[in-house]
């Protein structure tokens, strides 16, 4: 094993140490657990087998060299994520959007009602 495979290896447990940590205090949910789990235990056998990972990688994409492989994939990969971030932002903008308007809607009828007291 190469060192630096050992230090991915060390890096994704404490990855997965994390993730159990957030996952205890609440931070994430289960859903959040599993996805990470298995992006973490995916990175973690490419840790572990690389060279092997790489060429059946290469040769089902048909690209000449194993590492061209990992970076196509790993680029595909990330902007799955960065789809998959985007959505979530959208739909929390909308939330907050929605909240907001929520809240400016009782606050006038607040100072409304608050005007109506203060004239009688």
């Amino acid at each position: 094993m190469y060192a630096a495979q050992f230090i991915a290896i060390l890096v994704l447990a404490y990855l997965l140490f994390r993730v159990y940590r957030d996952y205890s205090a609440g931070r994430i949910d289960w859903q959040g657990v599993l996805s990470w789990g298995l992006v973490i235990g995916v990175f973690i056998i490419i840790a572990l087998f690389p060279l092997r990972i790489s060429t059946e990688i290469k040769d089902l994409l048909g690209l000449g060299r194993g590492l061209d492989a990992l970076f196509v994939v790993s680029i595909g990969l990330l902007f799955l994520l960065l789809f998959e971030l985007y959505a979530k932002i959208d739909r929390v903008e909308r939330e907050i959007t929605e909240l907001t308007r929520k809240v400016g809607i009782e606050l006038e009828e607040i100072n409304e009602r608050l005007e109506k007291i203060e004239k009688e």
